[in-house]
């Protein structure tokens, strides 16, 4: 599995060189997650790969095209504006893609029978999705009216970065699915992984350091939630 996304993401790197842009590696890192869990179900055809299958296509198709949409005409997302080449950005994504893939590369061993665990990790995959879309789609009609602020209502009055909540919540469903199964407990080297990035290092931090020193958003701060979505502290 790891030649397939070595081979993937070198030829993003080679699109990211013709484009002049890094941040396409974006776009490549939901249909990345797609590829894998096809080429697992090519090997092993069942109930629990085919669930998968389809429901990490879905996840990465609407990523992917979101991701696309959003930096379509702009310039270069800033976080990448430090970050070239390469080693860096594409095979450095390669190597976490293969880590968050874990629960996809386990279940794709296993003899996919439908069981509890397959239901309850389908309806937390489900939940995590539909959270993370709706907040996407929250902030871009927000960011398309250009009145400028912070985004404070709907998903995002309850939780500073609902999308990621919703992120990690799906991947966290997709272990659920295999934890029944062969070998299943060794899936949480994926949720653990996706978990750790948003919280602790590409996701969350580098957003929180950007708004830094904003009054309004130091306001939105003390009120609101900076991962699970709660109720409003009272101002």
């Amino acid at each position: 599995m790891i030649w397939i996304i070595l081979i993937y993401m070198s030829g993003w790197w080679v699109i990211s060189v013709v484009k002049k842009r890094n941040d396409i590696a974006d776009v490549a890192w939901g249909l990345g997650f797609v590829l894998i869990a096809w080429w697992q179900l090519f090997f092993n055809l069942n109930q629990k790969t085919i669930l998968v299958a389809i429901l990490v296509t879905i996840w990465g198709a609407r990523l992917a095209i979101h991701i696309y949409k959003r930096n379509k005409n702009k310039k270069e997302d800033w976080r990448y504006e430090k970050l070239k080449g390469l080693v860096k950005v594409f095979l450095f994504q390669g190597v976490l893609m293969f880590l968050v893939s874990v629960p996809i590369q386990i279940i794709s061993r296993q003899n996919g029978e439908t069981d509890g665990w397959m239901i309850a990790g389908t309806l937390i995959w489900l939940l995590g999705f539909l959270i993370e879309s709706k907040a996407d789609k929250q902030l871009a009609d927000f960011l398309k009216e250009k009145k400028g602020g912070v985004l404070k209502t709907g998903l995002w009055k309850y939780s500073r970065h609902p999308n990621y909540f919703g992120e990690v919540m799906l991947w966290w469903g997709v272990f659920v699915i295999g934890i029944g199964g062969k070998e299943g407990i060794l899936g949480i080297i994926g949720p653990l992984t996706i978990t750790f990035l948003i919280l602790k290092v590409s996701g969350i931090p580098l957003l929180e350091k950007r708004f830094a020193g904003d009054k309004e958003y130091e306001k939105y701060k003390k009120v609101t939630s900076i991962f699970v979505p709660l109720p409003p502290k009272k101002s």
